[in-house]
């Protein structure tokens, strides 16, 4: 049995569930800390790991061009997920880290993953100065502003490099997300203003290109009802400056829970409660044998928002050992943009 295969074994309570996205729904009653309201973050310090948390990710989106105005997304996660609470050296360690990466383009897909063991030095987060690694990607830099990120596939790479143009932003209330009526929350903040330039490499070479790129910060250990079967996740930057994140989290007798966060041109942040937002699909792709909505209606009233958002590339699959839908999207009607769309739970 190879080592690859070990890990996959290992992380099979994790990836059992793909379709709803690694057992988020799973109770968390095993001596996991679980999110609390009115928490004081602490920074830098908490721009690194919560290992008393069962899961926790680092994830970036961009959404790219090169001089002759080709249009590009690229995604990089890194993901940890506790078999226990705590950490410890060595193989002791029960924190396990896996990482995505992917590159779309108008006319194709290209995604690739890494798994690694946590107390070995293969994988982690540091604060200060901070960097998030598994094997050879990392994103690192002297603190959260200024970093520098790379990764790998058979078909791909990219390195480059991230300078932040405004403030962290906080979701919720004050940073407590709340995902479900039952209550089910998480920590979560974004760095959704980072201007991005570098190189990317496919097949046919080389390519410059620059454009903006969005960091999330999220950890929990419960953050989905047990009734919640996949999201919807919109992350929207607009032409007139100000930015909209939304998701739609979808139930098994058919209804959604909603929420979101304004995000003005200046970085100030106002949540949208839940049932505000809405989110409805108006085209469906077959992907990868599933049908998933690729052109969406997503409107915010109070904010006179009614948008049409669409896939640059409806064939955006994750065809990876948690498969789900993420690409870049474009923004057209009340207002124009673009963005990042994320969907997990098609079957």
């Amino acid at each position: 049995m190879n080592a690859r295969l070990i890990l996959f074994l290992m992380l099979w309570p994790v990836c059992a569930t793909a379709q709803g996205f690694s057992g988020l729904g799973s109770t968390a009653d095993d001596g996991f800390a679980m999110p609390r309201p009115d928490r004081q973050f602490t920074f830098p310090e908490d721009h690194g790991p919560h290992p008393d948390y069962r899961i926790e990710w680092w994830y970036i989106t961009a959404n790219l061009t090169d001089a002759d105005g080709t249009a590009y997304g690229l995604q990089w996660t890194l993901f940890r997920s506790a078999l226990a609470p705590g950490e410890a050296e060595g193989w002791s360690s029960p924190q396990v880290w896996f990482a995505h990466a992917a590159v779309t383009t108008p006319e194709a897909h290209h995604a690739s993953e890494r798994f690694a063991r946590g107390g070995i030095g293969q994988a982690g987060v540091t604060a200060a100065p901070f960097e998030a690694w598994i094997d050879e990607w990392a994103l690192r830099g002297p603190n959260f502003d200024t970093l520098a990120l790379n990764a790998s596939g058979q078909d791909f790479a990219y390195d480059m490099a991230l300078t932040a143009d405004g403030p962290l932003v906080f979701h919720g209330r004050d940073g407590y997300s709340v995902k479900s009526a039952e209550g089910q929350a998480s920590y979560y903040y974004s760095q959704p203003s980072y201007n991005i330039e570098g190189t990317l490499t496919l097949s046919d070479g080389p390519v410059q290109v620059t454009g903006s790129a969005w960091l999330d910060r999220e950890w929990s250990s419960q953050p989905l009802s047990e009734t919640q079967t996949g999201w919807d996740w919109f992350s929207l930057s607009l032409d007139d400056g100000n930015k909209l994140m939304a998701f739609r989290l979808r139930q098994s007798d058919g209804d959604s829970f909603s929420s979101g966060t304004w995000i003005d041109a200046d970085g100030n942040a106002t949540p949208i409660p839940d049932g505000i937002v809405q989110a409805e699909p108006r085209e469906i792709t077959e992907v990868a044998g599933r049908k998933v909505p690729t052109r969406w209606r997503v409107a915010v009233p109070d904010r006179q928002v009614d948008v049409t958002v669409e896939a640059l590339n409806p064939q955006a699959w994750m065809d990876l050992s948690i498969p789900y839908w993420e690409g870049p999207v474009r923004v057209s009607g009340s207002h124009t943009g673009q963005g990042y769309l994320e969907m997990t739970g098609y079957e």
